[in-house]
């Protein structure tokens, strides 16, 4: 039997660990570690209810921070937490600190570390993210990759050993929610909404959040759409809105939200006509979605989305933004580049077979 030490601490990694999770049963056993970094009700524990999980075997509490404070916290917990546990395996998800934190530990104790949505790369190493997947990748034992742009990504920099192509593990995720969310979610009712009649948006990248004129040019870009738009806002989010003076406009132009849990975020996506976001996340379950995706980035880590035409990269250019929004038309095909939907089981499998387990 092989014991998993899983490393979580924000919203997309929580469903991305259910995919793994769920396949690691009844075989083998899981130790979940929260870290604390996504630390609002709202935006974790909710999460763990509606898919079902089991409340993480430790929540460190880290909370905000600067990004050396937070990544230092961690990294001081996680190894006291590791040398408790001894795991056979320590897993990571994505790019956050978090993310890194785990890696910096299991880079330098015996159990093997895994990362999972390996070799994705923004090519903005202005962003943290971007650094915290670089250096995660490179300290790894095993990599996981979500499809083979990013394994050719991986052996550009010299990275070719123990690396798997397994597909997306948010698609496993997202077939089980969307059928859970059809049948339990009455968001669109409760928010008045039509199918397929409003655009959902979410910004929470600081490069656009903490830059008033990229943020108003957004709020405008948006508030420009013939459509209804549905701002789904972080906390950190509406701290910035009204920080700027911002918010005014904001809640008189659009439907500005309270973040909301995964069955309804994933109805209202599955609903919307399109989805206006800065989040890597929310680009990929777009496209899953068959919703079409503007990016109010200049760059994304899932290329392919836009090669199929399916992503329009637009930054933040008000213009750019109320143009893609109002673009009627549609791709005629979509390509499946990230997988069946079979990498939780995938990864568990491998891992697997690395100890004997």
């Amino acid at each position: 039997m092989m014991t998993m030490l899983t490393i979580v601490g924000a919203r997309p990694q929580f469903i991305k660990a259910f995919a793994v999770s769920r396949a690691l049963q009844p075989d083998h056993e899981e130790v979940l570690v929260h870290t604390g970094q996504h630390y609002d009700d709202e935006l974790s524990g909710v999460f763990f209810d509606e898919l079902g999980m089991d409340e993480p075997d430790y929540n460190l509490g880290i909370g905000s921070g600067s990004h050396g404070e937070q990544t230092g916290e961690m990294i001081v917990a996680l190894d006291d937490v590791v040398l408790e546990e001894n795991p056979d395996v320590i897993l990571v998800y994505g790019d956050t600190n978090s993310t890194l934190a785990g890696a910096v530990v299991g880079s330098k104790l015996d159990a093997m570390l895994a990362h999972v949505e390996a070799g994705l790369r923004s090519g903005n190493r202005h962003m943290p993210e971007e650094t915290n997947r670089i250096i995660t990748d490179h300290v790894s034992d095993v990599l996981f990759t979500p499809s083979a742009g990013a394994t050719e990504r991986l052996a550009a920099e010299g990275i070719t050993q123990d690396v798997h192509t397994v597909g997306d593990v948010m698609y496993d995720s997202l077939l089980w929610a969307r059928e859970q969310a059809a049948e339990r979610s009455t968001i669109l009712d409760d928010l008045g909404l039509g199918e397929g009649e409003f655009i959902l948006s979410t910004v929470h990248r600081a490069a656009n959040t903490d830059d008033p004129e990229r943020l108003e040019a957004i709020v405008r870009g948006l508030a420009a759409t013939s459509r209804s738009v549905v701002l789904a806002a972080h906390p950190r989010t509406v701290d910035r809105l009204q920080t700027h003076g911002l918010w005014e406009l904001a809640t008189r132009e659009l439907k500005v939200i309270d973040p909301v849990g995964y069955l309804d975020f994933v109805r209202l996506l599955d609903g919307a006509a399109r989805v206006a976001t800065d989040s890597g996340g929310v680009q990929k379950e777009a496209f899953y979605m068959d919703t079409q995706c503007v990016t109010m980035r200049d760059e994304t880590e899932w290329p392919e989305t836009v090669d199929a035409g399916w992503n329009a990269l637009v930054g933040a250019d008000d213009e750019a933004i109320h143009k893609e929004l109002e673009n009627a038309s549609k791709p005629r095909i979509k390509p499946e580049p990230y997988g069946d939907g079979s990498a939780g089981a995938q990864i568990v499998e491998i891992l697997a077979k690395y100890g004997g387990w």
